[in-house]
């Protein structure tokens, strides 16, 4: 199969491109290298089945030439990372609005699937257990720029599924719950490779607020798994599923087992919310996926857990084959 992955030197873009290509799929990757690298790819650069095109979802010119060319689209582009998504919140909407119904516009007049990355931030501030497709969105005010990012994904969820119930185009939609391993960058607010970055230093190793807050983390090698068996299933057409670990830590856990984990001599401090991103940033105490749906649909659940996730991400900062 010929397949578009857009974001693909991105992290997870450029993990699930391998594994595309490993597969045996002619892929196009296409990135604006804004927080994608190339270096990420080069494992597929020298494929004859690997293309890269080096370019934005907000150009529809680029999109019609490769949408084109191609029988499925994972469009994984998008603003990311809370740094970003403060500092930067016009780019980061109209990267994540215009570029989602740029893809869809040109998918359907292609007759093109499309596959659609979203995010655990359409949930908000809910912080029921388990967290299920059909859950609540609660969301603090729009002027608060922390809730930018989860409203832009709620519209890309929004005009896929219209596109599916209106236009009849084939459409998946996924939500990345916290996803991490090889490659993940810690410039950009990301919490595990950030402290691991921290600890392998011996450095301080940062918390944002208190520490209590909880995530559950699922590593990109599982999450990759989980995509593959959703996009190439009839069974998920039309639907939105979750993806990710349901096993919860809390901050201040996740920061000791990594110093315990790495051997490191760091200790832990604490950073107020307002000095790390600005006035009025609101943040979840808590974040747990319900993972029911995709277990029903494909029999997906991740094999792999938090120590397997911080020991390859620490093998990779050391330079450890």
């Amino acid at each position: 199969m010929r397949i578009l992955v857009t974001g693909a030197a991105g992290f997870i873009g450029s993990h699930l491109t391998e594994r595309l290509v490993a597969d045996g799929h002619f892929v196009i990757g296409l990135d604006d290298l804004s927080t994608g690298n190339l270096k990420n790819l080069e494992k597929v650069s020298g494929s004859a089945n690997f293309q890269f095109v080096n370019g934005s979802v907000l150009d529809r010119e680029i999109l019609e030439e490769l949408v084109g060319k191609v029988s499925y689209i994972f469009h994984l582009a998008a603003a990311v990372g809370v740094f970003n998504i403060v500092n930067k919140p016009i780019e980061s909407l109209i990267t994540n609005v215009k570029g989602t119904s740029n893809v869809l516009e040109v998918a359907h007049s292609n007759s093109v699937p499309v596959f659609l990355s979203s995010s655990s931030e359409v949930y908000g501030k809910n912080i029921a257990d388990k967290l299920a497709e059909d859950s609540d969105r609660i969301l603090g005010s729009p002027t608060v720029l922390r809730w930018s990012y989860s409203e832009a994904k709620a519209i890309d969820e929004s005009l896929a599924y219209a596109y599916f119930v209106e236009k009849k185009l084939e459409t998946r939609i996924v939500r990345f719950f916290n996803t991490v391993g090889p490659r993940q960058l810690g410039a950009y607010g990301m919490v595990v490779p950030r402290f691991i970055q921290s600890a392998i230093a011996n450095e301080p190793i940062t918390i944002y607020g208190d520490g209590n807050q909880t995530r559950c983390f699922a590593h990109v090698f599982d999450v990759v798994d989980a995509v593959i068996a959703i996009a190439f299933s009839d069974k998920s057409i039309g639907k939105v599923i979750n993806i990710g670990n349901d096993f919860e830590i809390s901050i201040n856990e996740l920061a000791q087992k990594i110093i315990t984990e790495t051997n490191s001599k760091s200790n832990v401090i604490y950073v107020p919310y307002v000095e790390a991103y600005g006035l009025g940033f609101e943040d979840m105490e808590r974040r747990v996926p319900s993972i029911d749906l995709i277990f029903r649909l494909v029999g997906w659940k991740p094999k792999r857990d938090l120590t397997m996730i911080i020991s390859d991400i620490s093998k990779e900062m050391s330079g450890v084959d």
